[in-house]
């Protein structure tokens, strides 16, 4: 029983949400920082405390907006000095510590762990995550020539963890047009379509039966950008409306950035919920929580797999002493298509699993809220598992392009965290595949994806020299052959003679075997 847990346990004991949509009733146009603070607030309420919860936070963690989430980018309207302090002062909180995080959709999730083992280790007593985007006001004030002034100046210390995309970062791709989480993710989605001797269309009828669930379950949240149930069919058939963005990807199955969303959580130790006077049937138990990093993607031996997030998957399962069965309620993070796949595909799960495949209707539809998405969807978990007692609920969380993966397991079932042993950072792969230094002559075509813009078409390769090292290029889609098997959709295993253009990009075209 909860009565019996110690002190030291962390457990969850606030979620919050806040959102709006441009132009509906009560719409605000609120910045970031007070988006933030609305769900902090909403959080606070939540955990429905007799005391004063604001004043006990002692660490805030701002996860880092999309606007700031790039070396030398600037929030068009500006932004706070002090992120994290200009949150707290929204609820008159005044932690020790405040931290801006770095870039990553696994940030949040990770944050639970670490601050979970914080509180077990007696170095916090409440910590919270909080988080935020308003691309959506930003873009329509923008374009009726709107520019409010959202700079702050908060006094005060804080920790800036930096951007933290250094493992991001991939100049042979990005040099070859694929500048963007597009196009990558495409280049990982085509090599499972080849695995899986798919064409085009048929696998963008089964990126539709994945996702049309999360459609009705984003219908239903009225926290989501796109509150519109589609169909399978709706999601997989290209029209105008429903262009491909980089193939095979139709533009309703990719993140919609363009959102107004907030989520806060807070961690607090048993002692201080009880002192604190929050409703034991409040507390949410984590049972574990794993991060794990990928290989860059150009660096991987299976393009179309991410190892590192199944083994943080796995692990956190392990550590919770559950199965996959045992889930009650999952969210895999859905920024695209094949993160879920990955899972479906190991853990042998179906597109209609009964469960569901999410909780809150996907980055697509519900909306893919920057780096603070997870937030959103540990929130919905906490709801669940609060109305279902006993049950248990896994949130997996994803960050650059299948780049990282946190993954968190929780319940009202109480977790023993005396041995302080629920969160574990798990070891990076060691198997990369190198990529070419210099010129090379031949390579067979591994991977593509062509993006398609009003600009023209661009075709991104991925390819083995014949030296077994990675080749990064463009295929030239203006020779008849090579544009005939890469429009096709099946340039799989074709051999390209390879040469280097006036700007020092690699340009490939079909050649036959020698």
């Amino acid at each position: 029983m909860s009565t019996d847990t110690a002190d030291s346990t962390p457990v969850i004991i606030g979620a919050g949400q806040f959102s709006e949509r441009v132009g509906e009733p009560g719409y605000a146009a609120l910045s970031y920082m007070d988006l933030a603070g609305r769900a902090l607030s909403a959080a606070i309420a939540d955990s429905g405390a007799r005391g004063d919860v604001a004043s006990a936070i002692d660490t805030l963690a701002a996860i880092r907006a999309f606007e700031m989430s790039r070396p030398g980018r600037k929030p068009p309207f500006g932004a706070a000095n002090n992120v994290p302090r200009a949150i707290a002062k929204r609820v008159d909180a005044n932690p020790a510590r405040a931290i801006l995080t770095t870039t990553g959709g696994q940030t949040n999730q990770q944050l639970v762990g670490e601050f979970a083992s914080a509180i077990a280790a007696g170095t916090s007593q409440c910590a919270v995550i909080v988080g935020s985007e308003a691309i959506s006001t930003v873009l329509a004030l923008s374009a009726k020539g709107e520019a409010p002034d959202w700079s702050e100046d908060i006094p005060g210390d804080f920790e800036d963890q930096g951007f933290g995309v250094e493992e991001l970062l991939e100049p042979a791709l990005m040099a070859h047009g694929a500048t963007g989480a597009i196009p990558l993710y495409a280049l990982a989605e085509n090599a499972r379509r080849h695995r899986l001797g798919m064409g085009l269309d048929a696998y963008r009828r089964g990126i539709g039966k994945l996702f049309a669930p999360f459609t009705r379950v984003a219908a239903a949240n009225p926290h989501s950008a796109a509150p519109v149930e589609r169909s399978a069919e709706e999601l997989a058939t290209v029209t105008a409306r429903n262009r491909i963005v980089a193939e095979p990807y139709p533009r309703m199955t990719v993140a919609r950035d363009q959102v107004n969303q907030a989520a806060a959580i807070i961690v607090a130790s048993a002692g201080l919920a009880r002192a604190l006077g929050v409703p034991q049937d409040k507390w949410v138990h984590i049972h574990a929580v794993t991060a794990a990093t990928e290989l860059k993607l150009s660096q991987r031996p299976d393009l179309a797999a991410s190892p590192a997030s199944i083994a943080s998957v796995e692990a956190a399962l392990a550590r919770a002493g559950k199965g996959m069965a045992d889930m009650a309620y999952l969210d895999f993070y859905s920024c695209f298509a094949i993160p879920v796949f990955n899972q479906c595909d190991h853990f042998g799960l179906a597109d209609d699993d009964p469960r569901g495949l999410t909780l809150t209707g996907g980055l697509p539809f519900f909306g893919g809220a920057g780096n603070n998405y997870s937030a959103h969807a540990i929130a919905e978990a906490v709801a669940r598992v609060r109305a279902d007692r006993g049950s248990f609920a896994l949130v997996g969380a994803n960050g650059g392009w299948m780049s990282k993966y946190a993954t968190g397991i929780y319940s009202t079932t109480p977790a023993d965290w005396s041995a302080n042993d629920r969160f574990a950072m798990l070891p990076k792969a060691t198997d990369q595949v190198p990529l070419a230094k210099g010129p090379v002559r031949h390579a067979v075509v591994e991977t593509y994806t062509i993006n398609r813009s009003p600009k023209g078409d661009e075709a991104i390769v991925i390819g083995r020299s014949d030296a077994g090292e990675r080749v990064v290029g463009n295929a030239d889609l203006t020779d008849p052959a090579t544009s005939a098997a890469f429009e096709s959709g099946a340039p799989f295993g074709a051999r390209l003679t390879l040469t280097q253009d006036e700007r020092g990009r690699t340009l490939g075209r079909i050649a036959p075997f020698s």
